[in-house]
């Protein structure tokens, strides 16, 4: 557990004795959830890689899938336990659901009688999100405070998030790249969720423990064939969680990372990662909570018809620090350097957490592998010039 942990982490939920719920009872947990007007979604196999996508079924879920995980690899692999929920965090987290990357603000029309513009504020659908892992529950807390917990909230994540119903499954199996001990975040789910469930597949079959964590997943959970919790189904899902703690595959240094990125600026370490970035911009497209956005105004041909757009940006792109007379951060090294001090120190200073919640994606994709917990370590490593090596 690193410094970082200590500010960052939840306090503990206690266990309660909750309900069994079998393979038939998640079959008849998504019928609800759809007759109740929510939209699932939920982990599909698609493309050879396990995605998040609107659910018609619990059929459609990856039972019997598992992923295999490094720096810059992603791959299915087949279980043999058809497990449902096995498989640590892929490509996509819940960001793009909530805070899609890609929404119209207004359009406007040229017109007889003048000019005419018009907001797009749909109505959006209600999202039951089925399979969120504790790590992603902390992003979208982490998200919850960046958009809508300032003086300055976004109206359009509001609206999306207010009417979200979270069902979160705690962690048994973490992938190599995951590091969510080290950030406070998991593999047990903090507060937050509707739903709460742990997955068992052993010899006594393939069952979920599932307990209620809001008033609505009570409700949803009434109506939803369970039986009572025997003990012997909580304590195999308490401790797979609690074993899944010690194989993270990987960890940040025992430190206050916060303090680390302040006094490390000067470092060679940042020279040697900005040899290696291709300043692509893939680490903050996958990342859970990294929020900022560009406008982009475009027209048709004619002139009559125009639109503006709001689309995710990233520090990575040279644009995104453009002032008048040249960007800021012109060099690659410049640019990681803020994305990764943003994201383990400064987000601190700005909204008091860490950015960062330890799911491991900006390892798994980046392509050239860049590993955010080596690069924090090399950092925590480095002797100033003049100064005794560390022991």
């Amino acid at each position: 557990m690193t410094a970082d942990a200590d500010v960052n982490s939840s306090p503990a939920v206690p266990w309660s004795d909750g309900l069994v719920m079998s393979k038939d009872g998640m079959a008849a947990l998504v019928d609800v959830l759809i007759r109740r007007g929510f939209t699932v979604v939920g982990p599909t196999v698609r493309d050879d890689a396990i995605i998040l996508a609107e659910l018609r079924s619990a059929d459609e879920l990856p039972y019997g899938w598992g992923v295999e995980l490094e720096a810059g690899r992603y791959r299915l692999r087949e279980r043999s336990d058809g497990a449902a929920f096995a498989h640590a965090a892929g490509p996509q987290s819940w960001k793009p659901f909530l805070h899609p990357p890609r929404v119209r603000e207004w359009s406007a029309d040229r017109t007889e009688d003048g000019l005419v513009i018009a907001a797009d504020r749909p109505t959006p659908p209600r999202y039951a999100f089925l399979g969120v892992r504790p790590c992603d529950l902390r992003a979208i807390a982490v998200q919850d405070r960046v958009l809508t917990g300032g003086m300055h909230r976004d109206p359009g994540y509001e609206g999306r998030r207010s009417g979200a119903l979270l069902i979160v499954v705690e962690c048994t199996e973490p992938g190599a790249t995951c590091f969510c001990v080290s950030m406070g975040t998991g593999p047990a789910a903090g507060p937050g969720y509707d739903l709460v469930m742990t997955e068992v597949a052993d010899e006594a079959g393939h069952r979920f423990w599932i307990r209620s964590g809001s008033s609505e997943g009570a409700e949803i959970l009434a109506e939803v064939p369970t039986r009572s919790a025997d003990p012997d189904t909580r304590e195999t899902a308490r401790a797979g969680v609690a074993t899944a703690a010690d194989r993270m595959g990987r960890a940040m240094p025992e430190a206050d990372l916060r303090e680390l990125m302040a006094t490390t600026l000067d470092a060679p370490r940042w020279d040697d990662v900005a040899g290696r970035c291709l300043t692509c911009g893939n680490c903050t497209m996958v990342c859970p909570t990294c929020f900022c956005t560009t406008t982009e105004d475009v027209t048709d041909l004619t002139g009559d018809h125009a639109e503006r757009w709001r689309l995710w940006d990233s520090c990575f792109d040279l644009d995104f620090s453009q002032l008048h007379g040249g960007t800021v951060r012109a060099s690659p090294r410049s640019r990681y350097r803020q994305w990764m001090t943003h994201k383990l120190g400064t987000w601190y200073d700005q909204f008091g957490s860490s950015g960062c919640v330890g799911c491991g994606r900006c390892i798994v994709w980046c392509p050239v592998g860049i590993d955010i917990t080596e690069e924090a370590a090399a950092l925590h490593d480095w002797t100033r010039p003049g100064e005794a090596e560390p022991p």
